[in-house]
């Protein structure tokens, strides 16, 4: 095994840099993607689109190494295929593979592949290149250095090949809710043997099954895919997706660039969560101007995580005196006009373990004055904090009301303004009081384990509550539904009555087309099922298709 690198690298693995109050804009989700909908007509095959995304992954993907916040897994989606996928409900379903099962007691899981799959560069899926992304995403491959996958993956005891088809993988406790691990957000996609064996260029030369094949890439500028002829997924014209002929996948940071390259025509595609973009895409949307699908299903959470291992917030009352001390209504109405879905605990609805009422403090100022002079008499410190933000106008706006607001309980804070890489080393590091954050997409909330673990390296918020580690390992061991419901609710309440986060709200994501541009949220799954209606993890592209003549 090569010695893995430093932590403090793995800069934007599963995470986003994200808003405060200003997270959501609250629509339910829908649209076809494309200006015409069922007038549209059959889809067509052919042409090439453009795609402007939130951020560049310079990180590359190699992906049992890879830094992929939701731009990467955008990108990923395209070229890389999943063993799983989630289907409608959220539930996986078989993907790459054709069968998941499991033992009674889900210690031991089975995975039957699909035959016929071919990589990119002709050669088969089977289960030994199976079994070698699996050993490599958890530290167990010669030459590839795993990253959050070590830990990610410390139950797996062993990855067995038992027939040429067919993997089997050991775990050390039950593990109800592995195969969505098999998915891990769209970041565990299967790479080509040659790529994972590639000493010097495997995160610069993309392998997979995906629906797209890896063409070019100028980093900052554009990465290019195009059409896998070979592909697995038949369409119901009965020859391979994709439709489309390529993807241009281009960065654009800001959010507002974005939405203006989408008005002007400069890009064919771009994704969002900001809420002044959201609404002015929905305002463009009514007019004709461009397609529009807005999904706050299974959605992140966007909340100003604390660093509870520095004081002043390694102390509850001042925890619980920051979220006596903001409204969150009145926030509401300021930023987004009412706009925002908020959040009082980390499971949206419609996500087990969510709440409507968690226990989360409700603004009291003179009950955040209280606590903020309690502390101040007994420990002769000042309630005063940092607090970690990118270069965003909409954050910006959020922190100034938010110091105006906390203020009046007795707060004094200062404003850190860092890019998005600073910003997620800095949590890394535990250099913060406080930050601005975005994460916990909906699905099973055993996907949660790895942040709020006390021994976690990516417990950030350094919380260390053995009520919450405890529940989380029931949490994961536990068969039963309704039993799995009420322990993940008690994780809610426990996040309410300790106050580890100031939340914020659910956030919508938008994906905005030209109007000639259809086929979104996806096709049908390989079951038949409906296609999974969040965007918080990206989106496939097999189906869009392009209305040829148009651009």
């Amino acid at each position: 095994m090569i010695t893995p690198r430093p932590l403090s690298r793995f800069l934007v693995v599963l995470v986003a840099a994200a808003t405060f109050a200003a997270t959501a804009a609250g629509c339910g989700g829908g649209g076809d993607g494309g200006g015409g909908g069922e007038d549209a007509g059959p889809p067509q095959r052919g042409g090439r689109v453009s795609y402007g995304l939130e951020a560049e992954t310079p990180g590359g993907y190699c992906l049992p190494e890879a830094q992929l916040a939701i731009s990467g897994i955008q990108v990923a989606r395209s070229m890389f295929d999943t063993l799983t996928v989630p289907g409608p409900d959220g539930k996986m379903v078989p993907y790459l593979a054709k069968e998941v099962t499991h033992s009674d007691d889900f210690t031991k899981w089975t995975v039957k592949l699909r035959s016929g799959i071919t990589f990119h560069d002709g050669s088969k899926l089977d289960a030994k290149v199976v079994k070698n992304n699996l050993d490599a995403v958890r530290g167990q491959y010669k030459g590839r250095n795993a990253l959050l996958g070590v830990f990610v993956f410390s139950d797996v005891a062993s990855v067995e090949v038992t027939d040429p088809m067919t993997v089997v993988i050991n775990t050390k406790r039950p593990w109800v809710a592995f195969d969505s691990y098999l998915f891990g957000g769209g970041r565990f996609g299967m790479m080509a043997q040659a790529q994972l064996d590639d000493p010097k260029t495997c995160d610069r030369k993309p392998i997979g099954t995906g629906p797209f094949k890896f063409v070019s890439w100028t980093v900052g500028d554009k990465l290019v895919v195009e059409r896998n002829p070979n592909y697995w997924q038949k369409a119901p014209d009965g020859k391979p997706y994709p439709y489309l002929d390529g993807i241009e996948f281009r960065p654009i940071a800001e959010a507002q660039q974005r939405v203006n390259a989408i008005q002007s025509g400069t890009v064919d595609m771009v994704h969002t969560s900001s809420t002044n973009g959201v609404k002015e895409l929905q305002d463009l949307k009514a007019s004709g101007s461009v397609g529009l699908y807005v999904s706050t299903k299974f959605a992140e959470v966007g909340y100003v995580m604390l660093n509870a291992s520095k004081p002043p917030f390694d102390d509850e009352r001042m925890r619980k005196a920051l979220a006596y001390a903001i409204d969150r209504e009145e926030s509401n109405q300021v930023l987004s006009e009412g706009r925002s879905v908020l959040a009082n605990g980390p499971f949206a609805p419609g996500v087990m373990g969510h709440l409507e009422d968690t226990g989360y403090p409700s603004f009291n100022l003179k009950k955040a004055k209280e606590l903020v002079a309690e502390y101040q008499r007994d420990t002769g410190q000042p309630a005063r904090f940092a607090l970690n933000l990118p270069p965003d106008p909409e954050l910006a706006q959020s922190a100034q009301l938010l110091q105006q607001m906390v203020k009046k309980a007795g707060f004094t804070f200062t404003l850190r303004n860092m890019d998005q890489g600073q910003l997620i080393n800095a949590a890394i590091s535990g250099d913060f009081q406080a930050t601005f954050w975005r994460n916990h997409p909906g699905g099973d909330p055993d996907g949660q384990y790895v942040w709020w673990k006390s021994d976690s390296p990516v417990n950030f918020g350094r919380i260390k509550d053995p009520v919450i580690d405890k529940l989380l390992d029931e949490g994961r061991t536990t068969p039963d539904r309704d039993r799995r419901e009420e322990i993940y609710k008690q994780v809610n309440r426990e996040f309410g009555k300790k106050v580890w986060n100031i939340w914020a709200g659910y956030t919508t994501w938008a994906i905005a087309t030209q109007p000639t541009i259809h086929g979104l949220p996806g096709p049908k799954l390989p079951d038949g099922q409906a296609p999974f209606p969040g965007l918080a993890l990206g989106h496939p592209v097999h189906g869009v298709w392009l209305e040829q003549g148009g651009s």
